[in-house]
């Protein structure tokens, strides 16, 4: 992957669909969460064909306060998850990234939560929505437990739609990059959600 990576979120869908495309371009994923699901459901598949499935990221409960989503592979394998601290995610998100032994591995964190506060109080001013994504762009930070950044996830200037970029701050190794994308995949649905 040449990173920057952007994600990009599908306007006109019913249920929320993501884009995931390298600096070059090219297709890396195409995520899309399933509706009328008492736990949240998502699935990435390689592109928008939606012919090979990567991954499964399923919920642990029906009610989204701390609960986990856990990556499973192709094979039904479980290699990762990631839980929303349901306290600390009220005023600035913070969610945690396990491996598949349920050890912690690194965590996100809002860098600028009052971005996303004035991000949200434009969007409920009639016209504000269409706005809203030239001022405010709130950022997340991917880092170890031992604090050192390794991925930043920035909302882009876009018009109508929701855009990101995940640049790379670290060198990772091929799982640990898998886990720490698909919770910042899981994290920009459930951020999303709530403003």
């Amino acid at each position: 992957m040449i990173y920057p990576l952007s994600l990009s979120f599908k306007i006109v869908a019913l249920a929320p669909q993501i884009f995931v495309r390298d600096a070059d371009g090219q297709s890396i994923c195409y995520v899309k969460q399933k509706l009328f699901k008492l736990k949240e459901a998502v699935k990435v598949y390689g592109d928008e064909s939606k012919s090979q499935i990567l991954c499964e990221m399923n919920a642990d409960r029906i009610i989204d306060w701390s609960a986990t989503y856990r990556f499973s592979d192709a094979d039904g394998e479980i290699f990762g998850s990631v839980r929303r601290k349901g306290t600390r995610s009220i005023w600035k998100a913070h969610y945690e990234i396990f491996d598949e032994d349920e050890v912690q591995i690194a965590s996100i964190q809002e860098e600028n939560p009052m971005s996303k506060v004035a991000d949200g109080i434009l969007c409920e001013i009639p016209g504000g929505a269409l706005l809203s994504g030239y001022f405010f762009h709130p950022r997340y930070l991917v880092s170890s437990t031992a604090g050192q950044p390794l991925l930043r996830l920035t909302k882009q200037r876009a018009m109508l739609e929701s855009k990101f970029s995940i640049e790379k701050l670290s060198d990772l190794d091929p799982v640990n990059e898998l886990r720490l994308l698909m919770a910042i995949l899981m994290a920009s649905l459930l951020e999303r959600a709530r403003g």
